[in-house]
């Protein structure tokens, strides 16, 4: 599996920029035809989000989030050889002063988003106009692929955080310090994640962006990402004002169902950008 994925990372980095995006839609419409575990999975996401649709309106939406989510993964392949220049110009930024005003008065900042667009792209944007973020990224198996992922994050300005560490004594230091923290919220990796209502049904997230919020007073901040047909745009939308009352656990529960209902509707307005492959409702029977 390294070594694929190593063969990948140089193959692909080193194609025509038109090929490589080519060759990009042609591996997704492959695996979509395939309809692997992942492919079912996605298809059953999207009736989540647009249970209006009909069933081939649902296989087209499905086809092009497939399309979405592997050039997601080319760029992955390709964003360190890009320059700054090309970075910043194709990253377009709604409400922007959301995120950097609370960074320029050193109060630190915390961004909640789900797993759509590319993220790489927009932390090396912000890394490339002078804001560096730390994030909590998944550790995978092999070591050696994680290490790949750890390394390329950190060429593009991220510190890269295992979600196996300690993660909120660091993360609270860092806010702390006035910088940004960056945390993918849409899947619980825990197992003691938050009970939301989202999009009609009950999923888990993380409670990690909420703790953080509540315990460092920083602003708590969610952001969607989705691609353009040259770069990405970036939406940034308030959460609700930190409660002052009741138990930890229930404001957590409340600051955590106002990320969800702000993900909920970003991915309903831009649903094929949203590349979740995995399942996240428990209330779901397999």
């Amino acid at each position: 599996m390294y070594l694929f994925y190593l063969f990948a990372w140089k193959f692909i980095g080193i194609l025509p920029e038109k090929i490589a995006y080519a060759l990009a839609s042609f591996v997704a419409d492959f695996v979509f035809k395939k309809n692997s575990k992942g492919v079912k999975r996605l298809r059953s996401n999207y009736k989540r989000v647009k249970p209006e649709i009909s069933d081939k309106e649902l296989n087209h939406l499905t086809k092009l989030g497939m399309r979405s989510y592997l050039r997601y993964w080319f760029d992955t392949f390709r964003l360190n050889k890009w320059s700054k220049n090309r970075i910043i110009e194709t990253t377009y930024v709604i409400r922007e002063n959301l995120l950097r005003d609370p960074i320029a008065l050193k109060k630190g900042c915390i961004v909640a988003l789900p797993h759509a667009g590319n993220w790489d792209h927009a932390a090396a944007y912000f890394c490339s106009t002078g804001i560096t973020l730390t994030a909590v990224v998944e550790k995978l198996k092999p070591e050696a692929i994680f290490r790949k992922f750890l390394d390329y994050r950190s060429s593009i300005g991220i510190e890269p955080i295992s979600h196996k560490e300690k993660t909120i004594p660091i993360l609270l230091e860092r806010l702390r310090s006035g910088k940004l923290v960056a945390l993918v919220a849409d899947r619980d990796m825990s197992r003691s994640g938050v009970e939301v209502d989202f999009l009609g049904g009950v999923a888990k997230m993380p409670s990690g962006p909420a703790i953080l919020a509540i315990e460092s007073g920083a602003p708590l901040l969610t952001a969607y990402i989705r691609y353009l047909d040259k770069g990405i745009e970036i939406t940034f939308d308030e959460t609700i004002k930190l409660p002052v009352s009741g138990t930890k656990e229930e404001q957590i529960k409340i600051v955590t169902q106002s990320i969800a209902n702000n993900f909920a509707k970003r991915i309903k307005d831009s649903p094929v950008d949203w590349h979740m492959l995995q399942r996240i409702w428990i209330d779901e029977e397999n």
